[in-house]
């Protein structure tokens, strides 16, 4: 009998260090609240921050009261600064080319780019140029008709008319019926044009768009936006090369200017054409203009944000939890975007996970793993951050466990509005089974959330698994899950605010994720990589 007493001990010993953990667990948890995720965020998400563009002062500031709230709750710099010490922030540079000085001049007017007309393309003239123009009608080479006979376009500007000719009937001239054909039925037709200029010797195409007025207004608005693509970031410098058959889209009344005639003559020329199924050939004398079109090289430095928690007995082992600390800034219009779900809610979730585990350290209950707590930037450009960590990361990748990462979990989509209870859970099963139940068992124990894996789905065509920061630990063979409750109709739009976010669920979500990370990291083994789904 007291051989068997003596058995028994240490299994009621373990039994009640294992329920000393459960309790701890729960205790530290229900330290996240409401409350404390709105006051992170409505300094987060404040007009102040401006959006929070990568690279931004706003975005900035915001990383900055990240750092302060990781030093406050007793978290550890990991960063090695240049001068040796260690820092919160992981610096990056991202590069950017955008167009710098754009115009088209004569002698009584300048016309700016986005102001007066747009470009179809990329072209790079460093120092203002004179050059000559001259009018080639539709720009157009066929056996019916062509634009290009007798006329010398070589070194110059060339000024053509959008569309194609017609005759007398109303028919296409070229096509003799009412069907158009290639040089105006789609729109790569400029381009078309644009390289049968150049292959005539042509320098530079203006092409006069049809629209008119309001019309060609809000084109040149709509091409204003596109044009934002050609400022976007790169990891590495672009090797940028100036197409063949970039091309000014201007109006009607920007035409006559530079080519110096009134709207009546230019009339009677298109009138001409109809009449006679002819070019206007030389109808209007060369003129002089002056150019520029300028493409610049910015370097946009910006930085991810990390905290340390250290272990205890298995602290060479790193769990990381991450969200985006960024958003898409301030819209042309003027109207800020603050993301207060894109990311902002991820990123105070991080801040009230680092404080939960401190508080347990600080108790006596550190986490046997070590955690590190990370906001990246540039996911909204690429996930830029978190493809800089994985490449650079202050804790090799072999000795990461997992990644939590947190991306908008503060409201609900048109599947929940009627059961907000829920979370999306993507990724959790690709790389290791392990890690899927540890999430499901912490659910089922603690929250009782309905977990949602309707975009786990490798058919889905909304590709989730691939457009968080998660990603970059995936296809390093990290094992992730990515927290998520769906876009809604706010997403990436000044409406993603504050006063929107749910932050009773909210909190119940970061709470799983805290009792998930804390099983994960006080386990005995370290999760297995044992699987490897699409």
């Amino acid at each position: 009998m007291n051989k068997l007493f003596l058995k028994a001990v240490p299994l009621l010993a373990l039994c009640f260090t294992q329920a000393i953990a459960q309790d701890a667990s729960t205790q530290f948890a229900q330290t996240i609240t409401a409350q404390d995720l709105e006051r992170h965020l409505r300094v987060i998400a404040h007009d102040s921050l401006e959006g929070r563009d990568t690279g931004s002062p706003g975005q900035k500031k915001a990383a900055n009261y990240v750092a302060n709230f990781f030093k406050s709750v007793g978290l550890q710099p990991i960063v090695t600064a240049v001068d040796g010490s260690k820092s919160y922030f992981q610096p990056y540079a991202l590069y950017q080319k955008s167009w710098g000085e754009v115009y088209l001049a004569t002698e009584k007017e300048r016309y700016n780019l986005q102001h007066d007309f747009y470009l179809n393309g990329i072209i790079n003239v460093l120092s203002e140029e004179k050059i000559s123009v001259v009018f080639a009608g539709y720009g157009i080479e066929s056996d019916k008709y062509d634009d290009y006979k007798n006329l010398d376009v070589t070194g110059k500007a060339v000024v053509i008319l959008e569309g194609e000719p017609k005759d007398s009937k109303g028919n296409f001239l070229l096509s003799g019926d009412d069907k158009a054909t290639k040089w105006s039925n789609d729109n790569m037709a400029w381009q078309r044009k644009a390289n049968l200029a150049s292959s005539k010797g042509a320098k530079y195409v203006l092409v006069v768009s049809e629209l008119t007025g309001d019309d060609f207004t809000k084109e040149l608005n709509r091409r204003t936006l596109m044009s934002q693509r050609f400022n976007r970031l790169s990891m590495k410098p672009y090797t940028e090369k100036p197409s063949n058959y970039a091309t000014f889209m201007i109006s009607k009344k920007m035409a006559l200017d530079l080519l110096d005639i009134k709207e009546k003559k230019f009339a009677k020329i298109q009138q001409g054409i109809t009449k006679t199924g002819k070019p206007p050939v030389n109808a209007i004398a060369e003129k002089a203009i002056r150019l520029k079109a300028e493409r610049k090289d910015n370097v946009v430095m910006t930085e991810n944000v990390l905290g340390f928690l250290e272990g205890t007995d298995k602290k060479d082992e790193v769990i990381v939890i991450s969200a985006h600390l960024d958003h898409i800034g301030v819209s042309s219009d003027g109207q800020i975007n603050n993301g207060a779900d894109d990311d902002g809610s991820g990123t105070v979730s991080i801040l009230e996970l680092a404080e939960a585990f401190s508080k347990a350290k600080a108790a006596g209950n550190g986490p046997r793993r070590s955690i590190l707590f990370m906001t990246v930037t540039g996911e909204e450009k690429g996930l830029w951050g978190s493809e800089y960590y994985t490449s650079n990361p202050v804790i090799p990748l072999a000795n990461t466990v997992c990644d939590l990462n947190i991306d908008m979990i503060g409201r609900v989509d048109a599947a929940h509005k009627n059961d907000p209870k829920y979370v999306y859970l993507i990724g959790s099963d690709k790389l290791s089974s392990e890690l899927h139940a540890i999430s499901e068992a912490a659910n089922e124990k603690y929250v009782n959330y309905q977990l949602d894996y309707t975009y786990n789905n490798p058919t889905d065509p909304n590709r989730f698994y691939y457009r968080s920061d998660h990603y970059n630990f995936a296809k390093n063979k990290v094992p992730v899950i990515f927290y998520f409750t769906g876009v809604h109709e706010d997403y990436h739009r000044p409406g993603d605010d504050v006063e929107k976010i749910m932050f009773d669920k909210q909190s119940k979500i970061v709470q799983l994720v805290f009792h998930t990370a804390w099983e994960l990291s006080n386990r005995d083994e370290r999760i297995k990589v044992d699987s490897n789904k699409p």
